[in-house]
């Protein structure tokens, strides 16, 4: 039996995954190399393409694995009998003509792992879900379980078998009459526009130019390279002996190398599925598609034929309202199906909480632009980040020639460059991406005497856009980014309160030097310091009990991962009131970066990079930041700003509060990889394969690779599915990396980094970046993605079907003492409630996972797409329905039309049990709310804040997990209230 690659991924000596992650030059260091190879090569050397293709190489036959229930395998050959009327395999030791199904009797063709025998299985981890298929048939529904040795053979079973169950005997007949024929009647015309006649030996031969064809395929397939497509040309005419005219290409000879280069067999299995064993979508089609698969929400015919008209290459396609292979595949690799959900690409997040609820985007020594020690310093380090988007920036300012002062790393031997040239800079760029406030680190190391000259420039250059207004009185909590906007904040030392003198003595801290010695302040120059006065840190006890908002520590890299390793707990509760930047380590010295997630994890806002220096880390830094229209603030989990919230940055278990979430990932296909950079030696070829990463909290890091694909850069089939349990949905990231197996030089293909929150589901195409992170023209991959139990944080047509794994054991929610008797005797009454409402979802989740079983598709299939399951098997032999939905109030029901087998009595049954148990859930939930409002006797203002705000919060999140935060915040309300 077939191992499913990559499933288990390398482990530690814990059972932890290794981060073994492209880091700075693409090296493999500590990565144990394990080379699979892939069979998913066509079955020919013809692409599949159309359903005669798929019958054609069923009638040639194939072997499978028939899987039955008693953990046994056998190999067989199946093939479809020469009439289309029957499918039998061989050896069998049954008679020759019971070792066959006629196709009349199949019912239907279920993908995956979806039957029971299949479920029951003893190898069912063992088996591919994209390899395995099943035949229902008969009467009594049986089920022939079979595995092919590719996702691609499946396919062509799969679609084979469906077209045959529709069109029976005739369906060849069906297919040469409609075959193609939208891509035909337009690459026809398309060819005709460049018609010319040539004149050869007393004959006429109309055709185009090898230029002129090469052109139009590449204004069809931009990605493909000019020399492949010449050469692919060239080679037909030596086949076909056509020596003397071989500049010239004939209607025919494009259209075969149209077929060979543009077309994309997982893209054909995917429009097949939904186009009612069409060659084409129409309108409902894509409708169900655009529903079902790419959580597109209130979806119309208008808006099915919008997109046919956008995309649909044809006259005549569009003209009917249908979008065929090339319109198809046009979508499919449009914006409209990034992978990046393009409501990120604008500022949604709230920007109304005080600053240090914020990650912000921050640089180190951002006047360098190479290494620490050595490299010059230049006024372009502070143009690129601050068009990046970055919103915290360093000057180091030391005293220079003619009262002039300059930046650069003290103590080194780096270039200096006049402080006047930075803010000039500063000023011109500072809000070009984004308005929310910039922090400016100013470490001072100037005299007195040029401290006034600094004074003097900042005044001058930044003017109003600095931000000068203290905190007022009483006031616990840093302005929110909206209340700063516009604004420059500086950082950097000031003179104590009641100082009268125009200068006075503070501590020079030197992060490069790693050292603290006295220095004088200007008065004025303090004065401008106002929101972020830099103070050295001393423990998380004393800071607790005497450092105030506005006062700002920073943390050396080595300093700041012990306290995240000792004191994880408290690092996080530090951040939720002050904020607290890292920078690297002194050691640094070739300006190599930390990993910004070990630190963001612990609540630190403000963790400082090497803007210079590309890899692992700033492509994690970088897509971090482009969750929020790369404003260069991101609002920082919910558990890690709620005061009465406990979040332990170490855990490797699940959050308690937060409902672990299952991603689903299936890496498709890859089209245009380029070879690695320094490959030049080794030609064209390149043998790929995909590592899917997870970052983030240590429960969650992890990693999945795909087999190698020999040989195949333009369009590597992979077909290979992961699951990932992510336990802290808002810190998590997902990175794509493309590797090359025969490698000269270095590995890395290319790259795509994305948070979580703004994957979009569906069937996506994945950008591929540089190791410099620019775009790779024409690279990408081809995945699906599902995420599961998806709760708060998304959107709610985003979030699927809860899906849980089995437990040994219930976990019931329970909120914690607050130690203060009154209010936790309070809180108590509603702990039966929780528990009734943990029963009931897990009920009501059993009997979904119950009813997807029974509609024979996977974990991750949503309502919608369970129906369009149950579609194949409700008519009855006339053709007459035997089920009917009938739509009632928000809870539609099954109506049997008679008598029904076995199998939809079951379906019908566990509808009614689901539907019955989410109606309950919803009651009761309904019910706790309101004695939850019965019992709050203080705090009646957010109360009524609350009540208006609840229908929308219960949409957008899981039910009990709401409620459970509902009620802690709720208790924290009363503890202040009381505290006052």
């Amino acid at each position: 039996m077939t191992d499913k690659p990559g499933a288990g991924g390398d482990t530690d000596a814990k059972g932890i995954p290794r981060r073994s992650s492209i880091i700075k030059a693409g090296s493999r260091a500590g990565r144990e190399r394990k080379k699979t190879v892939s069979f998913s090569s066509s079955l020919s050397e013809r692409k599949i393409s159309s359903a005669a293709d798929c019958i054609s190489a069923m009638v040639r036959g194939t072997e499978l694995r028939k899987v039955r229930s008693n953990s046994r395998v056998y190999q067989r050959y199946y093939l479809l009998e020469s009439g289309l009327q029957a499918l039998r395999w061989e050896p069998s030791k049954k008679e020759s003509d019971k070792a066959r199904i006629a196709v009349s009797s199949v019912r239907e063709v279920r993908t995956g792992r979806n039957t029971e025998t299949f479920r029951t299985n003893g190898i069912y981890d063992q088996i591919s879900e994209d390899c395995a298929f099943s035949i229902i048939y008969g009467e009594t529904y049986e089920a022939l379980d079979l595995v092919a040795n590719s996702a691609e053979v499946a396919n062509v079973w799969v679609t084979g078998l469906r077209y045959l169950i529709l069109y029976g005997k005739h369906a060849m007949d069906m297919i040469a009459s409609s075959e193609d024929s939208l891509r035909l009647v337009w690459l026809a015309e398309m060819f005709s526009s460049k018609v010319v006649s040539n004149g050869q030996g007393g004959r006429e031969e109309k055709g185009i130019s090898l230029r002129s064809a090469v052109g139009l395929i590449k204004s069809v397939n931009p990605g493909v390279r000019s020399g492949k497509v010449e050469r692919r040309f060239k080679e037909l005419h030596r086949i076909k002996e056509r020596t003397k005219i071989e500049d010239m290409v004939t209607k025919e000879e494009f259209i075969e190398v149209f077929h060979e280069l543009c077309t994309r067999p997982e893209i054909y299995f995917l429009l097949v599925q939904f186009s009612s064993n069409k060659e084409f979508l129409d309108t409902k089609d894509l409708m169900k598609f655009l529903e079902a698969e790419q959580g597109v929400a209130q979806v119309t015919e208008d808006t099915s034929l919008e997109l046919i008209q956008s995309h649909e290459p044809s006259e005549e396609g569009r003209r009917q309202g249908c979008l065929s292979l090339d319109g198809f595949t046009s979508y499919l690799t449009s914006l409209e199906c990034h992978l990046f959900d393009p409501e990120h690409s604008q500022v949604c997040q709230d920007m109304s909480q005080p600053l240090s609820h914020y990650y912000i985007n921050s640089s180190h020594n951002t006047y360098l632009i190479e290494d620490q020690f050595r490299g010059p310093t230049d006024i372009t380090g502070y143009i690129r980040a601050l068009k990046m988007g970055c919103r915290c920036v360093e000057v180091d300012v030391w005293d220079g020639p003619d009262d002039e002062p300059v930046v650069y790393t003290g103590y080194t031997l780096t270039s200096p460059v006049l402080f006047r040239c930075v803010l000039d800079v500063i000023g011109c760029f500072s809000f070009a991406a984004s308005e929310c406030p910039l922090i400016l680190c100013l470490e001072n190391h100037c005299s007195p005497r040029q401290q006034r000259v600094m004074l003097q420039h900042l005044r001058r250059i930044l003017g109003e856009r600095l931000y000068t207004e203290p905190l007022r009185e009483g006031e616990g909590y840093l302005p929110s980014p909206h209340a700063l906007r516009g604004k420059i904040l500086l950082k950097g030392q000031k003179l104590e309160e009641g100082c009268g003198e125009t200068e006075g003595d503070v501590t020079d801290e030197d992060e490069g030097a790693e050292m603290c010695q006295r220095m004088k302040l200007l008065k004025e120059l303090s004065d401008l310091v106002t929101l972020c006065k830099s103070v050295r840190f001393t423990d998380f006890q004393k800071s607790f009990s005497t450092q105030k908002p506005w006062e700002f520590c920073s943390f050396n890299e080595t300093l700041a991962v012990r306290c995240a390793s000792e004191c994880p707990g408290d690092f996080v509760n530090y951040n939720k009131r002050f904020l607290s930047r890292v920078y690297p380590s002194a050691m640094r010295i070739d300006s190599s970066n930390m990993n910004p997630q070990d630190l963001w994890k612990c609540g630190c806002q403000i963790v400082a990079m090497n803007y210079q220096t590309p890899g692992l880390m700033m492509d994690l830094n970088i897509a971090w930041f482009r969750q929020n229209g790369n404003c260069g603030y991101v609002l920082r989990p919910a558990i890690m700003r709620q005061e009465v919230s406990y979040f332990s940055a170490n855990t490797r278990e699940s959050v308690p509060g937060v409902s672990p979430q299952l991603l689903h990932v299936k890496v498709i296909s890859g089209q245009n990889l380029p070879r690695p950079s320094g490959s030049g030696a080794k030609g064209d070829v390149v043998d790929p394969y995909v590592y899917v990463e997870i970052h983030g909290i240590p429960a969650d890091c992890a990693e999945r690779r795909t087999r190698t694909v020999v040989e195949n850069g333009d369009n590597p089939i992979f077909d290979e599915s992961f699951e990932f349990q992510i336990n802290l949905p808002e810190l998590a990231m997902v990175r794509f990396v493309v590797l090359d197996d025969e490698f000269i030089g270095d590995e890395f293909i290319g790259q795509y980094t994305i948070p979580l929150e703004c994957l979009q589901p569906g069937y996506r195409h994945v950008p591929l970046h540089s190791l410099t992170g620019e775009d790779l023209p024409y690279a990408r991959l081809f995945v699906h993605v599902a995420l599961t139990n998806r709760r708060g944080g998304g959107k709610s047509h985003k979030r699927g079907l809860s899906v849980r794994k089995a437990r040994r054991g219930r976990e019931y929610a329970a909120l914690r003492d607050l130690g203060v008797k009154a209010l936790d005797d309070v809180f108590k009454m509603a702990a039966p409630s929780l528990k009734e409402a943990t029963d009931m979802r897990e009920n009501m989740q059993n009997s979904v996972a119950v009813f997807r079983d029974l509609c024979g598709v996977s974990a991750v299939a949503n309502l919608m797409q369970c129906v369009l399951a149950l579609g194949s098997r409700v008519a009855g032999a006339d053709g007459a329905p035997l089920l009917l939905f009938e739509l009632k109030e928000q809870y539609p029901s099954m109506e049997s039309q008679g008598p029904l087998p076995d199998v939809l009595r079951r379906v019908v049954s566990t509808y009614e049990t689901m539907i019955q148990a989410s109606r309950a859930v919803i009651e009761l939930s309904d019910g706790v709310y309101d004695r939850i409002l019965q019992i709050q006797t203080t705090g009646e203002r957010e109360g009524k804040r609350e009540e208006r705000e609840y229908t929308v919060h219960r949409e957008k999140e899981g039910m009990l997990c709401w409620l459970v935060r509902w009620l802690e915040s709720r208790q924290d309300v009363l503890l202040q209230s009381t505290a006052q």
